[in-house]
């Protein structure tokens, strides 16, 4: 009797296939990795279109020569990294389209508080880069993460593409870091110290 008892027990605690933690209840969306790709895709097209409209914001008012020209560097690339992704939607047969990009415009939005709220300090260029360089992480992850999802999805055109994207920005970040490190940094405390 005892040995009843106990298996009636673990049969009792054990999971059914249907309460595993990788799947949801019957209530799944019938949506798969091809869509989560293209609104992947669709919400990348947005924040590049914002990030070429804010970059001449940005290379206007910056204070120093060397920032402006970093960011009207990054606004002929970033015209690029736009047409990349319109022959990633023509190859498949869909029109270009954002979807709007909450993210991105939180991280935009910080650059134009910094832009307003720094204006004339000597802190600005060094603001201005460190709001670039959140824009470029972003980007970062986002290119990784769709370059993976085309090689499974066997999109290697689209991989392809996406990837000369993603080491653009990673190159625009590792600029921007040396920009800060040639001495912007430096000059915002100097001043500040120079001021005080």
């Amino acid at each position: 009797m005892a040995t009843s008892t106990k298996s009636t027990k673990s049969a009792s605690t054990r999971k059914s296939p249907s309460s595993s933690p990788t799947k949801k209840s019957s209530q799944a969306s019938s949506k798969g990795l091809e869509d989560l790709f293209l609104d992947g895709l669709k919400d990348i097209y947005y924040a590049e279109k914002k990030i070429l409209k804010a970059l001449p914001k940005l290379a206007k008012g910056a204070d120093s020569e060397e920032a402006s020209a970093a960011f009207e560097k990054h606004r002929l690339e970033t015209e690029g990294q736009v047409d990349r992704l319109e022959q990633i939607f023509e190859s498949m047969d869909l029109p270009a389209r954002g979807k709007t990009c909450p993210a991105i415009d939180g991280i935009l939005e910080e650059g134009s508080e910094i832009l307003e709220e720094y204006g004339g300090s000597p802190a600005l260029d060094a603001g201005l880069i460190a709001a670039a360089q959140a824009v470029e992480h972003y980007e970062i992850a986002r290119y990784g993460t769709l370059i993976t999802w085309a090689g499974l999805l066997g999109r290697t055109d689209a991989a392809e593409l996406l990837s000369a994207t993603l080491e653009e920005e990673k190159a625009t970040d590792e600029a921007l870091t040396a920009l800060g490190e040639s001495g912007v940094n430096e000059r915002a405390v100097e001043e500040q110290d120079e001021a005080a």
